[in-house]
């Protein structure tokens, strides 16, 4: 070895060379002893004696380790075997299994809760999410205290009157109402009715099993989505000013509203009617306007009620009838016999059936020509409509601006479901 490498290090007596490895020694026993403590006195084992086995007590199972290996290091190699010390669970296993949602239950809470949406006691609000989702088609809010807000600024402003039809689940955590709500424009001095139709989607929240949403469509706009600018342009269109004389009328129920045309429901009502000469003719009408005004058996004078109808059985329009409302109060036995043999007494059965309106002066071609579109549209719409038709007169032609008159042409409908 070359001397320099020799004279770097250091020398040592012979006596430092037995003290060092002691010294190394000395300090892995005390490192030992420190980290794995013995026993004092541990009992002496001969070379062919067995190990000591600490006793079992009766009906104690044996305690086994599992033995290292290769096969333990391996991933995966313990998936499918229980652990020796007790089951192993999955994680779907240890969370607490969630409560079911009584979808059933929240229908019958939706028919009795609902209708109360615009009377003073209102709508349960405990039933909600405080994070709900209200929209429709030109509002939107996120939270319950913005849809009560809404719900107060439309009483204040709208009077509605709220009907629900129907309320079904549709999917797992969603539940469906069918509704009409009629509104009466508070402001404007003519008071415009707004009437509008459509379903709501209610989304359940499954976690807490209130609801957390709430989405309306409208059955009069084909974009429903929030902001939706024909929703507001039909909100303006209803604000047109249609004078409608405050008379009796015959009591019908909007089902659906279209931008087209009305769905109703009729209930029954009593006409007194004569022969007429066309849809949008006169002929007959002082006849029976007599009849009201005391020409009677009776001589007993009725209330003046609203419209004046005219009906039509074919479609060549061979028989034409002008009919007269009687009061809603009266029943065929306690009405008295007409003058006149060319008036007779009978009852409407009601039913349902599909209004279209319009304004101006209902002139014959205007008329069928009103007849025509609505005919087309429920054609369209899949509805099945009977022959025939009626038209309704509100106002006093000689009294009432044309912009201003309320006509309406209907046509009675087989077999409608309101879906």
């Amino acid at each position: 070895m070359p001397s320099s490498f020799t004279s770097w290090r250091p020398a040592h007596t012979s006596n430092e060379k037995m003290a060092a490895p002691q010294r190394h020694h000395s300090l892995i026993d005390r490192r030992r002893r420190r980290t794995w403590p013995r026993p004092s006195s541990p009992p002496a084992l001969s070379p062919r004696s067995p190990p000591r086995v600490a006793p079992r007590r009766p009906g104690a199972a044996a305690a086994s380790f599992p033995r290292k290996g290769p096969s333990s290091s391996r991933p995966g190699a313990s998936r499918g075997r229980r652990s020796k010390w007790g089951p192993r669970l999955s994680l779907a296993e240890q969370s607490p299994p969630k409560p079911a949602v009584d979808v059933e239950r929240l229908v019958g809470f939706l028919y009795d809760d609902l209708p109360h949406l615009f009377d003073d006691q209102g709508i349960d609000r405990t039933a909600y999410d405080e994070r709900v989702k209200f929209r429709d088609p030109i509002t939107k809010h996120d939270t319950i205290s913005g849809y009560l807000f809404n719900i107060a600024f439309l009483k204040t402003v709208f009077r509605p009157d709220f009907q629900l039809h129907w309320v079904k689940q549709t999917g797992p955590y969603e539940i469906t109402t069918r509704w009409t709500m009629v509104m009466k424009f508070m402001p404007l001095p003519w008071k415009p009715e707004l009437i509008f139709t459509g379903t709501s989607i209610m989304g359940i929240n499954p976690e807490t099993g209130k609801f957390c949403s709430h989405v309306d469509y409208w059955d009069s706009i084909k974009k429903n989505e929030y902001f939706s600018l024909e929703g507001l342009w039909e909100v303006f269109r209803q604000l047109r000013y249609y004078k409608t004389p405050e008379l009796q009328s015959p009591s019908y129920q909007i089902l659906k509203r279209t931008g087209k045309y009305e769905v109703r429901k009729y209930v029954p009502f009593l006409v007194a009617e004569t022969s007429g000469d066309k849809l949008s003719g006169s002929k007959g009408f002082n006849d029976i306007a007599g009849y009201i005004f005391g020409k009677n058996s009776k001589m007993e004078k009725m209330k003046m009620t609203t419209p004046v109808f005219t009906e039509a059985f074919d479609n060549e329009l061979s028989k034409i009838l002008i009919q007269f409302v009687l009061p809603l109060d009266k029943d065929l036995s306690s009405l008295p016999d007409p003058s006149q043999e060319t008036i007779s007494l009978r009852q409407v059965e009601g039913g349902i059936a599909a209004v279209l309106k319009f304004s101006g002066k209902p002139t014959e071609d205007i008329v069928l020509e009103k007849e025509r579109e609505l005919r087309s549209s429920l054609l369209r719409d899949g509805l099945k409509a009977k022959t025939g038709c009626l038209l309704a007169r509100y106002n006093d032609p000689g009294r009432t601006w044309s912009f201003t008159m309320r006509n309406e042409v209907l046509i009675w409908l087989e077999d409608f479901e309101l879906d």
